[in-house]
């Protein structure tokens, strides 16, 4: 007798979508390009170049004299660190943050997955406004929870109203990045403040991924969370030491929330990395130490290359370029090409050697948005060559 077939196996990354960063790295392998006409890449969001001489000196110094470097360490992070990070979030934000609120976790990345996994069980549904970062979307379909888009309007921001209508039984969780990836859009204090209220008034948590917030446009507090005496039981607050100090390549980032919360975080990080890179804490120590104004030195740099771009786009403007959101390290932008996003994304690395991102890496599949623009990500760009890259764009026949 004939067995029936089984269904094909399919397994946790099996459900998700490739990498859209190493997918893009594909597109360029093998690709000469014009010595008058080099790669221009802006595709990924992260500072090329090593951190400052200073900090790289003190962790040299820390590698060779400190035994405990080469050790492992606790799990969520060196007390000094968790210290220092809630008492210069408590400045910055006007609020009140103790080191018990506090992990220090493998990148933001990181800090994201432990949030999902201690929130989070099969077939439950986190809220993500889209265009999203694909991180995030990859992340939960390889845990088994639902994504639940949530378009942003003409300005790419979300709205509570629309997300509360989204809320089902097995909501747990609603996402925001601000300043936004892959977007630019700097949310509004009122606007993730009325986020907080919704999650809130219904028992959800309201996690804000703030990874670029040291390149926030905007002075003072970008919202007010942190004043409220329970704030810890919705708010989950992230963020990265990778862009501030140059240390993508030692991955250190942190979550800042309850502490009952951060038990189950506790044993995600020491199922998966044991602890965070002594030497990256150490560094990230430092860097809030003594590094306050270089990093405001390389917030202004930045804030010099939006404005540049948004001076070029203007020219841009004519042959039907769109400028949909700038902000951080990143442009969102709509092309006035018939083809999709994606086949446009490939033909401008040979006829104009940029390398972009389509919106469909960011979108639901289907989505109609995804066909019509791109994300270009300028950290690595200065102001001549972001002025190159629109003239590139400006070239090409529509």
């Amino acid at each position: 007798m004939t067995q029936p077939k089984s269904p094909p196996h399919l397994s946790r990354t099996d459900a998700t979508f490739s990498a859209p960063i190493v997918t893009s790295r594909r597109w360029i392998e093998g690709v000469s390009f014009p010595a008058g006409r080099p790669l221009i890449n802006l595709s990924q969001a992260a500072p090329v170049e090593a951190p400052p001489e200073s900090l790289r000196q003190a962790m040299a110094e820390y590698l060779l004299s400190t035994p405990q470097a080469h050790l492992y360490g606790p799990v969520l992070g060196m007390p000094e660190l968790r210290e220092e990070l809630a008492a210069e979030i408590a400045t910055r934000y006007d609020g009140s943050v103790g080191a018990a609120q506090v992990a220090i976790t493998s990148g933001c990345n990181q800090a994201f997955a432990a949030a999902m996994a201690a929130l989070t069980g099969e077939g439950d549904e986190v809220i993500l406004p889209t265009p999203w970062y694909f991180n995030h979307k990859m992340w939960l379909d390889m845990s088994g929870v639902r994504a639940v888009p949530l378009p942003t309007d003409a300005a790419m921001l979300p709205d509570p109203d629309q997300a509360a209508a989204l809320i089902t039984p097995r909501t747990r969780a609603i996402v925001l990045i601000t300043p936004n990836n892959p977007s630019g859009a700097e949310y509004p204090g009122g606007l993730v403040r009325a986020f907080y209220e919704l999650a809130k008034s219904r028992g959800l948590k309201l996690i804000v991924d703030e990874t670029y917030r040291d390149f926030d446009s905007r002075e003072g507090r970008p919202h007010d969370l942190f004043s409220d005496p329970d704030w810890d039981r919705t708010f989950i607050h992230l963020y990265s030491f990778s862009k501030a100090y140059r240390l993508t390549g030692h991955r250190v980032g942190a979550m800042v929330t309850a502490p009952e919360l951060l038990l189950g975080v506790e044993k995600f990080i020491d199922t998966v990395t044991i602890c965070p890179s002594q030497i990256g804490q150490f560094a990230a120590l430092t860097g809030i130490r003594t590094l306050g104004d270089w990093v405001r030195g390389e917030r202004d740099e930045i804030l010099a290359r939006r404005d540049a771009l948004a001076e070029g786009f203007g020219r841009l403007a004519n042959l039907g370029w769109k400028l949909k959101g700038l902000g951080a390290y990143f442009a969102y932008v709509e092309h006035p090409f018939a083809e999709d996003a994606q086949s446009l994304a490939q033909r401008l690395v040979h006829d104009a050697s940029l390398l972009t991102l389509p919106a469909s890496m960011f979108v639901p599949q289907g989505d109609p948005t995804g066909a019509r623009h791109l994300r270009l990500a300028f950290a690595n760009t200065d102001s001549a060559g972001l002025a190159e890259v629109i003239d590139r764009l400006a070239a090409l026949p529509v």
